[in-house]
Parts: structure tokens; C-alpha cells; sequence
């Protein structure tokens, strides 16, 4: 999930005082006057909002997408990714229903308005929970795709800055901290184009990869070890005719991991908190929908080639993290290094933006009256880095990271949240309890519950029963 701050408004605070903290983080903004949610109205185009929302909805969940459909089966995940798809287009009707009614433009805002405070902190703590596992899925990535761009470079073996847990902190302490110090990002936030911009190049790499790879492939420490002929044994005595069972894609497959499939595409369909801010005027709710439609759209095509490719690649063998799967084939390939290079400088940039509405949350949810003060704003930057790199750390693979996000903070932003507020924000008048869009909106709460629970039971299951065997290779 790329952040989206292009045409999010400021929120109002309870006083003058705290707008530093409450404010969105873009340095460019008229000063002279702080703007309401009701300033912002129609000052994107409609193409420049459908790639806003696009930089939104698209993040580090894509990587592992092609994991997922190699344990549910092309058509079992064609079916459940359309189904995301729809529900996460439903779901944003109901929020841009509730946000028009009441002219709120803050998700946290919609919870309060709701639910009173105990909404507003639901809110705020499933969209920290999510920005943190957005976080840490960065910073898994750095973990384990830096030091094979630092051994193709320089050439070397078992060095120590060949240690994932040794650049995490690295890059934390000489890059993500002194952005995610500084109190207005500036420009830094239109970094989320930039992020989108190498996760299409990562995607049409993928696609050529497809054609360039051979089924089945020989690994590649495997092939430097022993000294193989690859050309000698690819086609021994014309079993080349022959069709390998590994290389035959699967429709349907159910085992221990297609647990993780719901919650991956969940959190790789995200994009919930930042759709209210966009635009909320009742005459502009209809355009608006057309813009998440199209935006869902054309990232429900993007993941399917980047899974379906992914997977015809290396089949049964792919990883939790499709990049890192490469390397098995050759690590100091100049395409696949490119790739790396560019997702490496995205994520790293990324993080501190996320960090931004975490510390706002926070902030809000804490210290709501308090004026901007340096030693809590770096407390609470520091706080949350160290937490990050502790769970990057010891976290056994980026699987676990999609897993429980998608089944908990994932769910709540998608399904539960924009059902329960729809229900409660809509005047009875203008829609009883036992209207049709109000059953449909309790019907689909339910179902997040339902998600929810499934997930995080079979995903518990996985754990205790010691089944997972997705580590991105390590």
C-alpha cells in the first residue's frame, strides 16, 4: 500500500495549536489558512485520481501474490481475487455513503462519528496495525533482496554486511530515521508515483522472465557446486518432448498454506483510510466511485499477470516473496538486479511516509490536545522503528507478515468498519435498519467477521501444527 497524500486534505484539530501534528505532511500547502474538509473540492482530475488511489491500493502484497495462487490454483485464485476486488469496490461505496452524509473526510473521524471514541481508537488501531505491516514488508525486502544486491556488486561471500538483520538496522538508523524525524515530509510524499512507477517495471520484468526461464529450472548454487551441463541434461536423449508434472500449472490446490490467500489479497487490496480524504461532496460521491472502480480495476489486472506469470515460472517452487525466487536462478542477473535496485529504493523512501499518519494516529489517540513537541515526536518515530526492526528480525519470513495483517487489520479497514459506520451514520429516515443496503451492509460485516476468524484459525493452525514451509527461502 503506497501512500496517498496528493489531495488529502488537513485535519482540524482541537485547536490552532495542534495542526502541526495533525496536519498532513506536505511542506507546499497555503499556510496562511488551515484548510477544512469542505476546501477540497473537485482539484483533481479524474485520471490524476484514478493514479492516486492506484498509488493506494498498490504495495509489497503484490510479491507475494504469485505464492498465493501457486497454493490455491489459477482458477480458485482468479475467483477469490475477483471476489476481493468486488467487496473492496462495495465496501468503498459504503464509506463515500457514510463520509457524504456527515461531510467527514477522516477515517478515524467516520469511527468517531459512529461510535464515538471507542470507534475513533478502533480506527485508529487497525489503520497503525496495517501501516506497521506495511512497514515491516518493506523492511523485510531490505532484509533479504540488499544483501544479494551487495554480493552481485562487490563479488564476495560470507561477509558480515551480508547480513539481513545488519542492513535492516543500517538502512533504519542512516536513512529511514532522519526522514522519519524531519516534522513535514515535502516532496518525499510524491515518492508513491515513483513506487508505483517500479512496480510496473517489476511487473513487465516478470512477464519476460516467464519466456527466458526454463521448466524445470536448475538452482543455482546447485549449478555452481557441482559444475552441471544445464544444456546436456535439459534434453537428455529427447525427453525434452515430454510434459514435466512440475511444470503443469494446477487449476485447483488446497493445502496448509492456501490459508494465507485471503489475507494476502486483502492486504494487498488496502487502500480503505485514504478514499473519504479524496472526495466527500455528496454531487461528487458518484465520480468518486467511478475512480476507486477504475482504480481496483486496473490493480486487479496488474496482480493477476504479476501472479499468473510468477507462478508459470516456477510453479510449485515459487516463494512467499517472488523476487527473492530469482536468485535461485541467478543472482547477478542484469534485469532481475535492476528490479531489485528500484523496489529496494521505493520501499526504503516508503517507509518514513507510512511512519507519518502512524505517529499522527498515535498522536491523536494519546495526546489529542497537545501541541507539537520534538522529544515526543522523535520518541514515537524512534518507538516504532526500533518495534519495526525487532518483528523484521524475528520474524520468520514476510509470509507471517502478510498473514496476520491481512487477517486482522485488513479485514476491519475492508469489511467490518465501512458496514458498521454505513449502518450507524445513515439516518433511519433515509434508510430503516431493515432496508435492503442496510441487510446487505450487516451481511457483509458479517463476512469480514467471518474472514477474520477463518484466517487467523487456520493461519494459528499452520503455526502450531509446524507445517509452514514458505520461508522466502532461508
Amino acid at each position: 500500500m503506497w501512500p496517498f497524500y496528493l489531495s488529502s486534505p488537513n485535519k482540524t484539530g482541537d485547536a490552532e495549536a495542534n495542526l502541526a501534528e495533525s496536519q498532513e505532511f506536505l511542506s507546499n500547502m497555503d499556510e496562511k489558512k488551515t484548510p477544512r474538509f469542505t476546501d477540497f473540492e473537485g482539484k483533481t482530475s479524474f485520471g490524476m485520481s484514478v493514479f492516486n488511489l492506484g498509488n493506494a491500493i498498490m504495495g509489497s502484497g503484490i510479491l507475494g501474490l504469485a505464492y498465493a495462487m501457486a497454493n490455491t490454483g489459477v482458477i480458485l485464485f482468479l475467483f477469490l481475487l475477483t471476489a476481493v476486488a468486488g467487496l473492496s469496490s462495495y465496501s468503498i461505496h459504503l464509506l463515500l455513503k457514510s463520509s457524504g452524509v456527515v461531510g467527514i473526510r477522516a477515517y478515524e473521524q467516520l469511527g468517531y462519528r459512529a461510535f464515538g471514541t471507542p470507534g475513533k481508537m478502533a480506527a485508529g488501531i487497525a489503520i497503525t496495525l496495517q501501516n506497521i505491516g506495511a512497514m515491516s514488508s518493506y523492511l523485510y525486502i531490505v532484509k533479504y533482496e540488499f544483501p544479494l544486491v551487495i554480493q552481485a556488486f562487490l563479488g564476495v561471500d560470507n561477509e558480515w554486511f551480508l547480513n539481513g538483520n545488519y542492513l535492516v538496522v543500517i538502512v533504519s538508523v542512516c536513512v529511514i530515521t532522519p526522514l522519519a524525524l524531519m516534522k513535514q515530509l515535502g516532496y518525499l510524499g510524491y515518492t508513491s508515483g515513483f513506487s508505483l512507477s517500479c512496480m510496473v517495471f517489476f511487473l513487465i520484468s516478470v512477464i519476460y522472465k516467464k519466456f527466458h526461464v526454463p521448466c524445470p529450472f536448475v538452482d543455482f548454487s546447485y549449478n555452481r557446486t557441482v559444475g552441471l551441463n544445464v544444456s546436456a541434461i535439459a534434453d537428455p536423449g529427447g525427453a525434452h518432448d515430454e510434459i514435466d508434472p512440475a511444470c503443469t500449472p494446477r487449476m485447483f490446490n488446497i493445502n496448509t498454506q492456501t490459508a494465507y490467500t485471503i489475507p494476502i489479497l486483502a492486504f494487498a487490496f488496502v487502500c480503505h483510510p485514504e478514499v473519504p480524504s479524496s472526495q466527500s461532496p455528496k454531487h461528487l460521491l458518484q465520480p468518486m466511485q467511478h475512480v476507486s472502480n477504475i482504480s481496483i480495476a486496473v490493480m486487479y489486472i496488474m496482480y493477476f499477470l504479476a501472479a499468473l506469470f510468477g507462478y508459470l515460472t516456477f510453479y510449485g517452487k515459487v516463494e512467499a516473496e517472488l523476487l527473492h525466487t530469482y536468485s535461485r536462478i541467478d543472482p547477478y542477473d542484469t534485469l532481475i538486479l535492476c528490479v531489485r535496485l528500484a523496489v529496494l529504493t521505493a520501499v526504503t523512501l516508503t517507509v518514513p511516509i507510512v511512519l507519518f499518519p502512524v505517529r499522527r494516529a498515535i498522536q491523536q489517540m494519546l495526546f489529542p490536545n497537545k501541541t507539537f513537541y520534538w522529544p515526543r515526536h522523535i520518541a514515537i518515530a524512534v518507538s516504532l522503528l526500533t518495534c519495526i526492526n525487532l518483528l523484521v528480525i524475528f520474524a520468520p519470513n514476510i509470509l507471517g507478515i502478510f498473514g496476520v495483517i491481512g487477517a486482522t487489520s485488513a479485514p476491519c479497514l475492508i469489511f467490518i468498519f465501512p458496514a458498521v459506520f454505513y449502518i450507524r451514520i445513515v439516518p433511519k429516515e433515509d434508510e430503516p435498519m431493515r432496508s435492503t443496503p442496510k441487510i446487505l451492509a450487516a451481511c457483509f460485516a458479517c463476512l469480514g467477521f467471518l474472514f477474520m476468524i477463518m484466517s487467523l484459525s487456520f493461519i494459528i493452525i499452520d503455526w502450531t501444527t509446524g507445517s509452514s514451509n514458505s520461508g522466502s527461502g532461508h
